[in-house]
């Protein structure tokens, strides 16, 4: 069952100790390259959370967002005015190197990390809410991702169903269009009035079969559609191995084409690369 690369999840949990909530985006990537934006106090969580990442998903680039917000406790806030000295300190040296320097904010000192003192919480039992409350976002996304592939798969059903249509076309026209080309050949030969050995003829008129027969490739065309789905059926990621079948598939269709005796097989040739084409662009999407 395929799963798709692009999907969104949203989990918020209400304590004690204030709110918490995780957003996570997922867009297609040839690896798995999940990126964290959190307060820098939780930072020293990341790698937990990278590794559970890593349990649950195998492709994507993954946007994960912590919006944390600690309730203050009912009182006068708490600054750290010896850390906000020694900011203020360095902005006024900085200001002194420049020819017309801002005015500095107080508000954008509050903004520096550790100004404002955080209330005493219990770091331990913080994040382990964080985490378990990571852990139902990436599957909240998991799932979403799943829903999404199912219905990418019966995208790409419909493609394969459209191919096999042109490929039995080309298959059945097959016989009648050698047989056609040779009376045509023949033809000509008569109305140009050449006189050629008999037996010469017939081997250049094999050779001329041989070169149009497309037989092989609409075998090979036929294999790779029954592996596609039968590749589509796996629970592991398999976009890697859908994309590989794909130009595999385009070969065969411009080996189709070169071998084209007649406008009926070029035309399902161009329809057959089209197709390809389409699966190509929901396969980039696929894990």
């Amino acid at each position: 069952m395929p799963s798709s690369m692009t999907a969104f999840a949203r989990q918020t949990i209400e304590a004690p100790w204030g709110t918490a909530s995780w957003e996570l985006r997922s867009v297609n990537h040839r690896y798995l390259e999940p990126g964290f934006r959190m307060p820098e106090t939780v930072r020293d969580i990341e790698m937990p959370l990278r590794e559970m990442a890593r349990k649950y998903l195998q492709r994507g680039k993954v946007d994960c967002t912590l919006h944390l917000h600690i309730a203050q406790e009912s009182g006068d806030i708490a600054v750290n005015q010896s850390l906000a000295r020694q900011y203020i300190d360095a902005s006024q040296q900085l200001a002194g190197m420049m020819a017309t320097p801002a005015p500095i904010s107080p508000l954008d000192i509050l903004r520096w990390p550790g100004v404002l003192k955080e209330p005493e919480i219990n770091r331990d039992e913080l994040n382990k809410t964080l985490l378990e409350l990571f852990e139902q976002a990436l599957i909240q996304l998991l799932e979403g991702r799943q829903r999404e592939g199912e219905k990418l798969g019966q995208l790409i059903e419909q493609r394969l169903d459209a191919i096999a249509v042109q490929v039995q076309s080309v298959r059945n026209n097959l016989p009648e269009l050698l047989k056609a080309q040779r009376h045509k050949i023949l033809a000509r030969l008569e109305e140009l009035q050449v006189s050629l050995d008999h037996d010469r003829l017939e081997q250049e008129l094999v050779l001329m079969a041989q070169k149009a027969d497309v037989d092989e490739e609409l075998d090979r065309l036929d294999t790779h559609l029954s592996e596609i789905r039968r590749v589509l059926k796996r629970k592991e990621p398999i976009g890697r191995r859908l994309d590989f079948l794909m130009q595999e598939l385009n070969r065969e269709a411009n080996t189709l084409s070169s071998k084209s005796i007649a406008t009926d097989t070029t035309n399902s040739a161009v329809e057959l690369k089209v197709l390809i084409e389409q699966m190509r662009e929901q396969i980039q999407n696929i894990e």
